[in-house]
């Protein structure tokens, strides 16, 4: 165990939802909404209290594309790749909020972890085209032009 690391926020998950295998996707998921991510120090913990093998944990962690091994910003900018936001030109906003960022296809979450830009292949708003969300709010017809103003206006946020 790293005794660096706060424990307390998990066992109060665990309190708050059961030292149960059968919760292991809740425990998770409650983990990453409050650190944004899933750090590696709670996969041993978890196997300790949950009285299962590490490997299981984290077996369900890496199935599930919604966990995340990686830290992420406060922001998480999800950019619409689907067909009628490719078509719509989604890409040059893709370019533009990398660029902004010092970001690229390798590198997804700025330094400070202010944000995190991730492409999606649909996010279910195709009437809306182009599309992105942050933090899971909606943001329709974006351009590269309109992705600048909403990034000058998160930074003052950060």
């Amino acid at each position: 165990m790293n005794e660096n690391f706060d424990y307390g926020v998990v066992d109060g998950i665990l309190k708050e939802l059961g030292c149960s295998e059968t919760n292991i996707i809740a425990i998770l998921q409650s983990v990453q909404e409050h650190y944004r991510y899933l750090p590696r120090e709670v996969f041993p913990y978890l196997a300790l209290k949950l009285g299962v093998p590490e490997a299981q944990i984290y077996s369900v962690a890496t199935f599930y594309e919604n966990f995340s091994l990686e830290p992420k910003g406060k922001f998480v900018i999800k950019v619409c790749d689907g067909t009628a936001c490719h078509v719509r030109k989604s890409i040059p906003i893709l370019e533009r909020l990398r660029s902004e960022l010092n970001l690229s296809d390798k590198k997804h979450t700025t330094d400070d972890l202010s944000f995190t830009v991730e492409t999606v292949s649909c996010l279910g708003a195709c009437g809306l085209a182009p599309v992105i969300t942050v933090n899971d709010k909606v943001y329709p017809a974006m351009s590269p032009d309109k992705v600048s103003a909403l990034l000058g206006e998160l930074k003052e946020e950060v």
